[in-house]
């Protein structure tokens, strides 16, 4: 488990790199953007690449932000709710079914401290993943019990 954190967004970049090394090299790698949206994309429309990295997004239309959330109607809420859920539902699927070898999990924290996904059920789902899966955590807001089960943290900062 490693997990990438700052205090701005920003550590995508290093994380998609190593994604794509890895897909490059022959692993199958997962990437789940949870906050990203704008493209519609879904479950049903991921982008595969190297032929072994499969890329989500939730199909909203914006990208979501720390205080985006509340400037929302109820039932965009709703929909942004269900849209992500229906990712960390593939992610969940992937991990049970042992059919991937790294996954991405971007702005896991902010998805998680906005509501959208149940931090019980990440610990969970880490704890109970197989353990030739690697699992890449990235964002800020990063809860302490999935910290506390991390190999790696790398913490960038702006100086």
């Amino acid at each position: 488990v490693h997990i990438h954190t700052s205090s701005y967004r920003g550590s995508f970049s290093v994380v998609l790199s190593e994604a794509l090394r890895s897909a490059g090299l022959g692993s199958r790698v997962l990437i789940a953007q949870f906050l990203k949206g704008g493209v519609n994309q879904g479950p049903q429309g991921a982008i595969h690449l190297c032929g072994r990295l499969e890329w989500l997004r939730p199909s909203i239309e914006c990208c979501l932000t720390d205080n985006s959330s509340t400037n929302n109607l109820i039932f965009q809420k709703e929909s942004q709710q269900k849209a992500i859920k229906q990712i960390w539902d593939v992610c969940k699927i992937r991990l049970e079914e042992n059919k991937i070898d790294k996954i991405v999990l971007d702005e896991i924290g902010l998805a998680i401290s906005l509501g959208f996904i149940e931090e019980n059920d990440v610990v969970s789902t880490i704890k109970n993943r197989p353990s030739s899966t690697d699992i890449i955590l990235t964002g800020p807001s990063i809860p302490t019990p999935v910290s506390e089960m991390a190999d790696q943290i790398t913490e960038l900062r702006c100086t």
